[in-house]
């Protein structure tokens, strides 16, 4: 093959290859076997969440409770309390300053008893479709759960997570072939509402 000709294979083919769009705003999009795996989302409370509350100086006050459609919980001497969009951390220390001059013990925990969130899976799976965990859950795990990829049209190097974020849309691409050879451990973890989307293999037929 002249020199020309293989010039010209070349880039038709680098031509070919495509990949999909990253976001500069998360620098875990695109993972390298070397870096090291990003932190699971801190779960902030939403509407049908179970929470335990406990008043280790006043036992009779403990309660349990599904946060409701409205975001609310009711709460001894406070009422009506809204509590979406908080973390139980710090529900907890809003609990201790409000009853920290109404009670001997100011001591309030907070614990999340139950939590799920809705993520997608979609493409060259064996199982597309709509999976709900109640615990961090990564792309591979999302992957797993629905029925794993399809072998003979996935293309397992080139994952895309897509994710709605302050309404604008990040695409994040992860490799998981290097997950399944065992050359990287780095995990790209999801948050409530994002599409894993394995594409397909690149065919010239």
């Amino acid at each position: 093959m002249s020199g020309a000709l293989a010039l010209a294979v070349s880039l038709l083919f680098a031509g070919c290859e495509t990949t999909a769009p990253t976001s500069t705003a998360d620098p875990t999009a695109q993972m390298a076997p070397d870096q090291t795996a990003p932190a699971p989302e801190v779960l902030t409370l939403k509407e049908g969440d179970v929470i335990r509350i406990t008043f280790p100086g006043v036992p009779s006050m403990d309660t349990t409770q599904q946060v409701r459609q409205d975001g609310r919980i009711s709460l001894p001497m406070l009422g009506e309390y809204l509590v979406t969009g908080k973390t139980t951390e710090g529900l907890t220390k809003e609990m201790e300053e409000y009853y920290a001059p109404k009670l001997v013990s100011k001591e309030v925990m907070v614990t999340l008893v139950s939590s799920s969130f809705t993520v997608y899976v979609i493409g060259a799976v064996m199982h597309p479709g709509k999976i709900v965990t109640d615990r961090p859950l990564s792309a591979f795990e999302a992957v797993m759960s629905a029925g794993g990829f399809d072998a003979s049209r996935a293309n397992m190097q080139a994952v895309t997570i897509i994710r709605e974020e302050n309404g604008q849309t990040h695409n994040y691409t992860v490799n998981l072939q290097n997950i399944i050879e065992g050359k990287s451990s780095a995990l790209f973890y999801l948050k409530r509402g994002d599409t894993v989307f394995v594409s397909e293999k690149f065919s010239w037929f």
